[in-house]
């Protein structure tokens, strides 16, 4: 098939992006509006920040899903396995294992030892307003690339569905999209940004089944035929289907391949966005339940979107798709677009439509738990910490204050970098949740002898190490596909960072502590075997 012919399966016809644009403003009107009939309606911080723990375990789970696929998944993730076939599948395959890594290891002791953010977790052990600012700055820190990942590419997505084209318009849909994000986070607090992710993680799972569906209808529900049709259709052959396609032009393409994988698994279910739906189950055992339906909603978008994917390359091509974005970011919309072939029914046009809201949807409810995290970082970390006694009343404002502070940055941040390669902001979210985040976690959680300086070493030597070594990677310079491809101040031989500073945050907690002496680690080991029942049995906590 030619590069035209392929492209033709692509186009959205004018019917198309109508059923778009009014589904959209549909969409953004409803969503707003369940915000505010579930917002909180008195000034209460466990309605504010947990929703009052009031959540089935099922609509938790659906909640933490919709947090975990956010829409630099859903299309990211999308566009590796469109153009580079198994690796991407790899990629997939280490969102869900992260997720269960955090269900079997981490989920229920942080549940105990949390009540409303990060910081409260690690302050549990290690009381002190250190500790708050620091986790705050490390939130932030990981929370606002992946923020300007979402925001930056919703200018982009929304011109190439609606088929706008002026760059005023693509930044007048970044700055409208997050206002509605600091309005569902500042509004509707814990329990509304929740029923967001519900209906965005439905919406997104049942148009993507529906579109699988007729990808393999299209291969006479043939996985092999589907591969095959793929592999041919990327110009590669059976390099497709087989490992070191997405490395080949690094130096280590193997262990860049490992590494990158490493950063995912370790660091997508720590960032603060998921890690804070912990706090919103009632018990040990509801986070347990809520965490497998998470999982098994993430298990259903991995093979959802491996057909997708596949099914992109063996319908249009690798060459189309690396056309239309040469990260791959259309892929998902290319591959659904696609699977309906030239002449669409009404039927058809209706799913495509579920499909562009469902990502809609995705980006919503993806910035404005980000947000809300954030927010509640600020406000209950640094702001409410400060003072000894802050009413509710007041806690509450700050919150809503907070996420207006992060919001407007964020929106204009995007707006400049809306034209530059978001991968190396994905990478740096990832790399500084698996070097700063999962160390400071898993020896604050299970180290008995892990002090408040080696705390502290965890979170800001990992924080640092990542800073300092990301811009060396190849992903900001150095290549056609980097953020400044222009320039070439390459000198990390690797994508991520995290084959170094994965290591340097565990040891920077261990040297820390080290330095802290045998007293001080003693003290602390006397300290932990106070709340140990806390943390690790889930006995009932003060406070809760």
């Amino acid at each position: 098939m030619s590069i035209e012919s392929a492209a033709s399966l692509t186009e959205f016809n004018g019917d198309a992006q109508t059923m778009s644009l009014v589904a959209f403003t549909a969409v953004a009107t409803v969503t707003l509006l369940l915000c505010v009939m579930t917002g909180p309606d008195r000034d209460d911080l466990d309605e504010f920040y947990t929703g009052y723990r009031s959540l089935s375990p099922l609509r938790n789970g659906l909640a933490i899903a919709g947090d975990y696929i956010s829409a630099a998944t859903v299309l990211g993730t999308g566009g590796v396995i469109a153009l580079c076939g198994y690796d991407g599948v790899v990629l997939a395959l280490s969102t869900a294992l992260s997720l269960m890594l955090l269900m079997f290891l981490l989920a229920e002791p942080l549940r105990n030892a949390g009540r409303f953010t990060m910081g409260d977790a690690l302050a549990r052990r290690m009381p002190g307003r250190a500790v708050r600012i620091t986790a705050c700055a490390v939130t932030l820190a990981a929370l606002l690339p992946m923020m300007l990942v979402q925001l930056a590419g919703t200018g982009q997505l929304l011109a190439f569905i609606l088929g706008f084209s002026g760059d005023a318009v693509k930044t007048g849909c970044i700055v409208i999209m997050g206002a509605l994000m600091i309005s569902y986070a500042a509004i509707g607090g814990m329990k509304g940004t929740a029923l967001i992710q519900i209906l965005k993680i439905v919406t997104l799972l049942g148009s993507g089944a529906a579109v699988a569906l007729v990808v393999l209808g299209r291969f006479d529900w043939n996985p092999g035929a589907l591969f095959d049709a793929a592999a041919e259709g990327s110009g590669v052959g059976d390099a497709f289907l087989s490992s070191g396609l997405e490395f080949a032009g690094g130096p280590y393409p193997r262990l860049d391949m490992i590494t990158s994988q490493l950063s995912v698994v370790l660091g997508g279910a720590c960032l603060p966005h998921i890690t804070m739906r912990m706090y919103t189950a009632s018990s040990a055992r509801q986070v347990r339940r809520s965490l497998s339906w998470a999982v098994s909603c993430v298990a259903v978008f991995v093979l959802v979107i491996t057909v997708v994917g596949f099914g992109a390359t063996a319908l249009i091509g690798r060459a189309v798709i690396a056309q239309a974005d040469p990260q791959g970011n259309t892929a998902y919309l290319l591959g659904s677009r696609a699977a309906f072939g030239a002449d669409v029914s009404l039927a058809e046009t209706l799913l495509f439509t579920t499909v562009t809201t469902a990502i809609f949807l995705t980006v919503l409810a993806s910035v404005a738990g980000m947000i809300l995290a954030c927010a509640n970082s600020l406000a209950h970390d640094v702001f409410a910490a400060r003072a000894r006694e802050t009413s509710p009343r007041r806690e509450m404002l700050l919150a809503r204050l907070s996420a207006l502070a992060v919001g407007v940055p964020t929106i204009l941040l995007a707006t400049q970098v809306q034209h530059r390669s978001l991968q190396p902001l994905v990478t740096l979210s990832f790399c500084l949740g698996a070097s700063a985040l999962a160390p400071a976690l898993v020896y604050s959680l299970f180290w008995r002898r892990y002090t408040r300086t080696g705390l502290l070493c965890t979170l800001i030597g990992g924080t640092l190490s990542v800073l300092l070594l990301m811009p060396g990677t190849n992903l900001v310079s150095g290549s056609p596909v980097a953020a400044f491809p222009e320039a070439d101040f390459n000198w990390f031989p690797f994508t991520t960072t995290g084959i170094l500073t994965v290591p340097l945050g565990f040891a920077f907690g261990w040297l820390g502590t080290l330095a802290s002496g045998r007293r001080g680690a003693e003290e602390q080991r006397h300290q932990y075997e106070a709340v140990e029942g806390w943390i690790l049995a889930g006995a009932t906590r003060k406070g809760n």
